[in-house]
């Protein structure tokens, strides 16, 4: 085994280095406090490993992202989104006798206890989806038994998956003041979501082959991104061996964030904001660049991808047929087109590295679907689902886990006398 040495205040220290499956080395700093009574700082946990996991790879100068080895490409063109979430879960791809298994089971699970409807409508008129989406999975812990069983575990793991939907879609007809629509056993996991979407208990409705196929693409393409914010915030909470719903909810949360899971109602937002102003999207892209301006341009650039976001090219092009299919003109996807041209020509975002990510067409095809802008996080929080539960379960099954507990550097006041109100 190779090792790294450490000289700190003229001592040298020996760590173990740790090499994964695609030769990505990790210095293992696990006895660096025990043996140097010092830590490591790293604000952000930006060069941190905190844990060993075989869900998904990524190699962000590369532009590579991998489920379980299966490139993107490959999965978002030849895959259903359940057949991805039994990937990512349960580590192999099913036959298609544990596909037909893992639909039914979540097919049977759909519908949520009727006691819950009373807690939608507790609700305020306006509240965000998102904040109800956080509160009814954890309120889900309250019916069903946690246990460390494996037959609860993966029972567990198939409601959540199952309601999800259910809850997401309610949480829609809460925030618009329509009845709720029931799940449908007949309906595919997908289409079944957008029928309790878009359907009105007094009409018709049918579902579009284009939206679920879209949906389908959208879903994928969410379904896991390694150690980012919600995913590590799952696994910090899991690791106190908190149940899955109450692990997912802390997800969620954290996903809400618009530096996160909001991030591409933000770049509708922008998109909106430079229409208002006439269109001018030179003006913008100047002003992303001027170092006393304010602007942020959204969806550019990424915290892992130092190339291309493999993600951002495979919407891009479903963009053009998910419009063209419905036949929606949207001028905001001529403004997204522009500033993309300029930004791949421009040195200014070349050299910097900004190129489009998933967020900048996610949200041009949500809003083609006809999905408010408030439900795009929602939208990703069902994507983003069965990488969540993945890498829970992953965690839970391993013996070695231990809590999370970080450390820190103390920057405050140092040991003072404590002086009584009256002597103040």
């Amino acid at each position: 085994m190779s090792t790294a040495k450490l000289i700190l205040e003229g001592q040298e220290y020996e760590f173990p280095v740790i090499v994964g499956s695609e030769n990505e080395a990790g210095i293992d700093f696990a006895s660096l406090r025990a043996k140097t009574k010092a830590i490591g700082f790293d604000p952000g946990y930006g060069n941190t490993g905190a844990c060993q996991s075989a869900i998904t790879y990524i190699d962000g100068d590369q532009g590579i992202l991998r489920y379980r080895g299966y490139p993107i490409e490959q999965v978002a063109a030849k895959a259903s989104f359940v057949e991805t979430a039994y990937l990512l879960i349960y580590g192999q791809l099913p036959t298609q006798a544990e596909l037909d298994k893992f639909q039914r089971e979540l097919t049977y699970h759909t519908l949520i206890h009727e006691d819950m409807k009373k807690f939608f409508e507790g609700y305020p008129a306006k509240a965000h989806p998102m904040a109800i989406l956080a509160a009814m999975a954890v309120s889900l812990s309250t019916y069903y038994p946690d246990s460390d069983e494996p037959d609860v575990v993966n029972l567990n793991i198939i409601r959540m998956m199952a309601k999800m939907k259910t809850i997401a879609a309610f949480s829609y007809k809460k925030s618009i003041g329509q009845p709720y629509v029931y799940p449908r056993n007949d309906l595919s996991y997908i289409g079944d979501f957008l029928h309790m979407m878009f359907a009105v208990p007094s009409e018709s409705y049918q579902n579009s082959d284009v939206l679920e196929r879209a949906l389908n693409l959208l879903l994928i393409l969410h379904a896991d991104h390694e150690q980012n914010c919600s995913t590590s915030t799952v696994r910090m909470v899991g690791s106190s061996r908190a149940s899955l719903f109450a692990s997912i909810g802390a997800g969620i949360c954290a996903l809400w964030g618009p530096l996160h899971g909001g991030a591409n109602q933000e770049v509708i937002e922008m998109l909106d904001m430079i229409q208002a102003d006439g269109g001018n999207y030179r003006k913008y892209m100047d002003m992303a660049k001027d170092k006393n301006s304010n602007f942020r341009l959204m969806g550019f650039g990424h915290r892992v991808y130092k190339n291309f976001d493999p993600r951002a090219k495979i919407l891009k092009q479903s963009a053009d047929e998910v419009l063209n299919a419905l036949g929606v003109s949207d001028p905001l996807l001529d403004i997204a087109r522009n500033l993309e041209e300029i930004a791949l020509k421009d040195d200014f975002f070349i050299q910097r590295k900004l190129y489009p990510n998933v967020d900048f067409y996610s949200g041009i095809i949500y809003r083609a679907m006809g999905i408010p802008t408030n439900m795009f996080t929602v939208l990703f929080a069902l994507g983003r689902l069965p990488g969540w539960i993945g890498h829970w379960k992953e965690m839970h099954d391993d013996p070695s886990t231990r809590i999370n507990r970080p450390r820190q550097i103390y920057t405050g006041a140092t040991e003072r006398q404590f002086v009584p109100l009256a002597e103040r």
